[in-house]
């Protein structure tokens, strides 16, 4: 399936094929890890939507406490640290993990439901609109 993206430079809707190709595939093989993962300790009995959604805001929570205290500037190189960065890379994958497993429970194409939010961002937000003057020069 084409996924539909707006080339703001240019103005043109256009169609791109090279991000489903590989993705998908990673996305339902990382589901189907981590479900029968689940299966294998007994877990899916644990893993409904709202446990699972818990845990995710939870694991949000622990990534946000990375960052907790960090200037602007220290956020922005948090990633140059070995030590943060690995805790970061966890949080991260924590996070992401506990998504990909709701949205596996729940039937849900993270790719297609984040494309399809893409486009309503497009729509809603006009490019340039944020962070301009408006034109009885208050800003936003």
């Amino acid at each position: 399936m084409p996924v539909h993206y707006w080339d703001s430079q240019h103005g043109v809707r256009g169609r791109v094929l090279r991000f489903y190709a590989g993705w998908m595939e990673r996305m339902e093989e990382l589901a189907a890890r981590l479900r029968v993962a689940a299966e294998r300790r007994g877990w899916e009995g644990f893993h409904t939507p709202k446990n699972l959604a818990m845990a995710l805001a939870g694991e949000a929570g622990e990534l946000l406490a990375e960052f907790q205290w960090l200037t602007p500037e220290e956020s922005a190189r948090v990633m140059d640290d070995a030590a943060k960065a690995a805790a970061v890379r966890s949080e991260m994958a924590d996070v992401f993990t506990y998504l990909v497993e709701l949205a596996d429970v729940l039937g849900v194409d993270l790719v297609r439901a984040a494309q399809d939010k893409a486009d309503v961002v497009e729509e809603r937000y006009r490019t340039g609109y944020y962070g301009e003057p408006k034109a009885n020069g208050q800003g936003l």
